[in-house]
This record gives structure tokens, sequence and C-alpha cells, in this order.
């Protein structure tokens, strides 16, 4: 690797591949292979590659802006920061602390993420925060809290994907959303084993498949049982596991058996032998992988239609064993750390329940603060959305687009410019920000060191490879200035610092004894490592151990090879602590002295569960009907996703020429016999048509879609925009909305 080359990784999905940037004599960067990270191996999506065009001046904001007679004009940064001071200080003493809202983003930074919910709570006193990360796989977290006791993305690495023997996908099109992991599948074929693919569109990535079903969406939950049922008709149990590592199997199993197989046929449109054949392939292997995405997760029954897929796990004995398990796959660059450590509305960092005493007294302890200060849990993010202009007068955004990405987006939009008071931090001009009272530019991910936590619970080191632009700053300069202007003489500045390592070293000890605990981590073992995997406690309390504090530019960038012993079970916690550099964090490396250093947890659950028995729990859930089915004003469904060329909301990939050539816009998928009914030919302008708004965009006819559904990319603003029809309807345990099914009718657009 060239002296020049810093390894860093990508800005864009949960994998967070392993990228090289290397200067350019322009002041840019360009990508190169990282072959070193074990997650990508150097492999990069057209996302990944094309990264560095959004760190063009001419693409991203380079000066504050602020409201002058209607329209956003430029800014210095006093200015602009006492704006935004003003307007929290004038909603805070008018309407009380709760009417200001903070609200955040899956992109951040486990450094931002963790001072955005301090700031919330001890600069502002607001309970009123939560981010876009809730939109993501929060029904995951829900479920697997319930059953597991602890929610990480992926309980074992990827890498274990091509040794099991079948994989159950649902709802996923990682051949699009993240390409790079495809080749993790591509191995488990060529070693044998077989993919399921559960998906009401025929995908790239169900194109992979050994066997592809094609549930109505919406129906995840009936397949999951009906699959249950035919496992226990056909003596599959794993009864020796259940008795030995469960608990409710009896509720779980007779909720199972009122779905037999024409039940769930009728309910989902997969046919029986197609039902049977699933339990063949699942249950033949000795090992087995559930993995599930945003499809079976954004319901309003996301967190029961997840229970019921681990239920499945359970009751075969595929959770808790090596090569076996249930995990979901994250979605967003730091959507696992992002809700671990405080920008969620009921956590506190390390994963905590912000309504227990215990945590509380703890992070107050780090924070200097009372615990008795700190606000209860707030509103889920829709909900937090929905009350702007109402309860809530002033919002803090940073890193979210909601006027593109919310579900019933119309009215978001309108009830954000009800607001008395927007400011909003990002990178781009994008559809939100363009409604702010106040803009801040602020640096991105070549631009600044941090630390992200991928889909496999992997903690990773991001480091800064250019100079930010003169006139942007980074989002920890603006909380530690707006901390000072709305701190008074309390110097609450001081609590929120402008070096992310400095920042890291006070998580670390807020997470220590928390489900998510960082406290054994440091910069020089992510940079030595490759990355470790969290749970990791420190051997001794961070504050009393030498801490390294070693500028990370300095750290060494070599991958540590680790000790050569073998993986240890720890009895104490019930997880696999990792033997090796590659597979979590090898016994090498600087961070602490004195006790051996925790390596890191790969693998999950091997020994106990993270529950008080240590049992894992089987939760009783039946099929329930959507929020809005079909009838016969709206008799399609209508269902979202992404396409490889765009990411999220698009307001990063829809500046990138390259990216727009290959996506340049929205579009309805429709079947060939719909489209027949409508009169519509390929490329022909077709409306989408909701209770909540209406959509326009070209027809794509395909006969990979089910008849009964039409699919729309969300990724664009304006007429095209798919949320602007989808439906709020929340999952009551996780407050997910229902993205993935609503109820539309499809119009031909008249010339």
């Amino acid at each position: 690797m060239p002296n020049s080359a810093t390894p860093t990784h990508c800005p864009y999905c949960a994998l967070q591949c392993g990228m090289n940037l290397t200067p350019l004599q322009d002041g840019g960067v360009a990508v190169v292979e990282r072959p070193d990270f074990p997650v990508n191996k150097g492999a990069l999506c057209g996302k990944g590659r094309t990264a560095p065009a959004v760190l063009a001046s001419s693409v991203r904001l380079t000066s504050p802006l602020v409201r002058s007679g209607g329209e956003l004009v430029p800014a210095t940064w006093d200015e602009a920061l006492d704006r935004i001071a003003e307007g929290l200080a004038r909603t805070r003493t008018e309407h009380g602390p709760d009417a200001c809202g903070v609200f955040g983003g899956g992109g951040l930074t486990n450094e931002k993420a963790y001072s955005l919910g301090k700031f919330a709570r001890i600069v502002l006193g607001t309970s009123q925060i939560d981010y876009n990360g809730r939109f993501c796989m929060s029904s995951a977290a829900a479920a697997g809290m319930k059953a597991f006791g602890l929610d990480r993305g992926l309980p074992f690495p990827l890498e274990d994907i091509p040794k099991t023997g079948c994989v159950i996908l649902v709802g996923s099109n990682l051949a699009e959303t993240m390409p790079p992991s495809l080749r993790f599948f591509n191995e488990l074929k060529e070693n044998g084993g077989t993919l399921i693919v559960i998906d009401p569109r025929r995908t790239k990535t169900a194109e992979q498949a050994d066997l592809h079903l094609m549930p109505r969406p919406g129906t995840d939950l009936a397949l999951a049982l009906g699959l249950l049922h035919l496992v226990v008709a056909e003596g599959r149990v794993d009864e020796e596991y259940v008795q030995e590592r469960t608990v409710g199997w009896e509720d779980a199993r007779a909720a199972a058996m009122a779905h037999w197989p024409e039940h769930v046929e009728r309910i989902t449109g997969v046919p029986v032998p197609q039902l049977r054949e699933a339990v063949r392939m699942f249950c033949e292997p000795e090992n087995a992988m559930v993995l599930t995405a945003r499809g079976p997760e954004q319901q309003s029954k996301g967190t029961d239609t997840v229970g019921a897929w681990i239920n499945l796990c359970l009751a075969t004995g595929r959770a808790g064993r090596p090569l076996s398990g249930y995990g979901c796959l994250t979605g967003q660059g730091n959507g696992q750390g992002g809700r671990e450590h405080g920008q969620k509305a009921d956590q506190l960092p390390g994963y905590r329940k912000l309504d227990d005493p215990a945590a509380r007294r703890h992070v107050a302890e780090v924070w200097g603060v009372d615990p008795d200060s700190l606000p209860g849990p707030g509103r889920s993010a829709y909900e937090l959305l929905d009350a702007l202009g109402s309860d809530i007068k002033s919002l803090l955004l940073m890193g979210s687009n909601p006027v593109v990405s919310a579900p019933r987006a119309a009215h978001i939009e309108e009830r954000i410019k009800s607001l008395d008071f927007l400011a909003v931090c990002d990178v781009v001009l994008s559809e939100t920000a363009a409604l702010a009272d106040v803009v801040l530019p602020v640096t991105q991910w070549a631009e600044e060191t941090g630390t992200t936590t991928n889909l496999e619970g992997r903690v990773l080191l991001r480091r800064r490879a250019i100079t930010a632009p003169e006139g942007v700053r980074s989002d920890l300069e603006v909380m530690h200035e707006l901390a000072a202007r709305l701190g008074g003489e309390n110097g609450l500045e001081k609590g929120f610092p402008t070096d992310p390592e400095e920042v890291f070293e006070e998580l670390r000890r807020a997470s220590a004894g928390g489900p998510a605990d960082y406290s054994g981590i440091t910069y020089r073992r992510l940079a030595e490592e490759n990355g470790v995997f969290w749970p990791c406690p420190a051997p001794t309390a961070p504050d009393t151990a030498t801490a390294d504090t070693e500028d990370c530019e300095d750290a060494s960038l070599d991958a540590s090879t680790g000790a050569d012993d073998p993986a240890q079970d720890d009895e104490s916690t019930g997880y696999e602590t990792a033997g090796d550099g590659t597979a979590g964090g090898g016994t090498t490396g600087g961070g602490t002295t004195g006790d051996a250093m925790h390596p890191g947890t790969p693998r999950l659950f091997l020994d106990r569960f993270a529950t008080p028995d240590g049992r894992a729990r089987f939760v009783p859930v039946s099929h329930r009907a959507l929020a809005e089915e079909p009838d016969d004003e709206y008799p399609v469904l209508l269902t979202t996703g992404r396409v490889v060329a765009q990411y999220q909301s698009g307001a990063q990939t829809r500046r990138v020429d390259e990216l727009n050539a290959a996506a340049p816009g929205p579009f309805v998928e429709l079947h060939p016999r719909l489209a027949a009914r409508l009169g519509a030919a390929e490329g022909d302008p077709v409306a989408v048509v909701s209770r909540r708004g209406r959509a326009v965009a070209p027809a794509r006819i395909t006969t990979g879609i089910r008849p009964d559904t039409v699919f729309m990319p969300f990724h664009w603003p304006g007429e095209g925009r798919a949320n602007t029809l989808t439906n709020p309807a929340l999952d009551p345990t996780s407050r997910m909305p229902e993205f993935k099914a609503c109820a539309v009718r499809v119009e031909a657009v008249k010339s």
C-alpha cells in the first residue's frame, strides 16, 4: 500500500466496505482497493467507487446559509450559530424544553450520535430526540431483544455465511443494496449450500436463489408461521435444544399450528409444495441461517414478523450454535452504532434503557449531571415528525432528509414548514435543508475521523484523508459552539469536545457495563485489528486503564494477526471471544495495560443468551392483516425499495453524474397483466394513487413482480416521490412505519 494511502471505509451502507484513499493533485482523493478488509476484500459497488465526487466544492455546501427575505443567503459561522442558539433558546423559554426537537441520522459516526444524544438531554433538556434509523431495523431490534435479550444486527461475522448449509433471505435485495456482500452467498452455493429468497419481486438477488418464494406483500408473518407448522408436523423440531436452551415453546407451537399450509397458501399466494420444499432445504443441513431485511421489518407488524422467523430458528435449533442463527441485515452505514449510543428516543449510551434508574445513574455520572435532570423517553421518529409545528416548535436536524424519506412525506413536509424554527446540518442542500432557517455545512466521511459499527457489530475506524474546504466545520464543532451559546455561565461546551477521539474515550466510559460495551475498544486497536466486535469490555475501568490517546494518524495501519490461541467461550457472558485478528480482534495491540485485553465478540450466544436465565424466548405470534388492505377503490399493493445506483433519499448520490446515468429517476414496476388493463406501454407515465397522495413515474413492465403488486424506488423527490404514498401506520412495539405495503390504484396518465 502506498505511504500516501489512507485506509478508511465507504460512507454508504452498513457493510462499511474498506477502501484506501490516495491524494490527487487537485486536492481531491481517488478510491483504490483495500483487500485487507475482510468484509469486501477490495470489492466496491458504484456508490463506493464514486463517493469522492460528493467531496467536490461544486457539489456540496461550503458556507453557512441563513434565511433572509424568504431566501437562503450566505452568512458567517458566528451569525449562523447565533441564529440557531437564539431560535432554540426562544422556543425553550416560551414553550418549555420539550418544544425543542432533535432528529439525527444513521449515517452519523458513533461520536456524533453520542454527542447529539447528550446535547439534546443536557443542553436542551428535551426528551424529543430520535433518528432515521428508526426506519431501518427497529422491528428486528425489538424482536431480537424479546427473544435473545440483546440486539446486534448479525450475531456472527459475514464470513460464517459461506460455511452454513442453507440461508433463508427474507425481504432483501442485497445484490443491489449491498453488492459486495453477494460474494458470501455465491461462496455458500459453491460450497454446496442453498439459498432461499423470499420477495414479491424477482430481483437480481432472487435470480441467484435455489428457491424463490413470492409472497403477497405484508404476509411474511403468515409465511414464517406456515413453515413452522410444517416443521412441527413433519417432526423436524429439535426437541433437545428446545428443552435445554429455550422457554415458551408450547404457546408458540400452538400459535403456529393455527397456520396450516393450505391456509397460508391462501394468505400468501405461495404454493404448498414450495412451502414444503423450503422446510426440507432449511432443516436437512446440520447448520442454517435466517436473515431478514426491510421487507418483513417495515410493517406495522414487523416485530411479530421477525419474531416468527426467530421462532423458526429456535424450534430447529438454529440459534446460538456455530454457523447457524438469526440475523438482520442492517441498512444504513451506522444504523447499528447510531442507536446504541443515545440518539434514539428511549436509549442511553451502551444500549442502556433511558427509563432504567441504574442506567441513568451510570451515564449521569459520566456526564457530571444529576440523574433526575435527564428527561425520560420521547417520541419515536415518525411521531416526532408528526408533532412538528404543534407540540414541537423548533427542530435541530443532522444527517437526515425526511422530506423524501419519511412515510406520508407530503404531510411531513407540511409539518416541517409549520415549524417556528428549523436548523439543518448537512453536506449538501437536501430537500429538507432547503426549507430551513439556518443550514450549516459540515464535514463528511473523508474529511473527518470517527468510528462506525457495521452490520456485524464490528466497530471500525474511519480516518481523515483530506482537509475540508474552508467554511466547513464538523458536527462536533457545531455542538460545542451551540453548547457554549446555550449553556450560559455553566461552561457546558467543555462536555462537548471537538476531537473525535476524546469523544470516543468518554463514550467508552459511558458504555462500560452496558449491553453494547465499547470500553475495551480504542482507536489504536481499531487501526491495528481491522475493527473490533462488541461487546468488548475493558479489563480495568477505562478511567484507570492506560488509554491510548496517541493520534490515530500515527497508529499502525497493519491489521494485527492476533494471538494463536483458539477461540474460547466466556461462560460469564455467553459470548464467544475471538482468537484471531480477522475474526474479531486479536489479543495484541494498544489501548490498555495490565490484564489481557478482551479480544471482542464476533459470535454471540454460543454458551447462553443474554437473558436472566440464559435461555432464548419463544414469543407466540399470529398473522394479522395489513393496516391498509386493498379494496375496490385501491385494489393494488405498493411496495418500495432501493436501486443499486442510488442510496436512501438520494441527497448525495443524485449529485453524482455516473450514478444518475445508471439510475436517472423514479419508475413504477408493474406486471404485464396490470399494464395491459391500463393500456400502458414500457416508459409511459403512470400514476400511483394512495389515500395520502399521488406519484407519477414511467412504467417499467416485467414478469418479475406479482400481478397484484407494484414497486417504486424511494430515492427521488417531486412528482415521483414514492413516500408520498406510503402508510405511517406504526408497529406497536418498534414504532416502525409500514413502508413496505399500502393499498393503491394505478392509472394511465393521459398526455
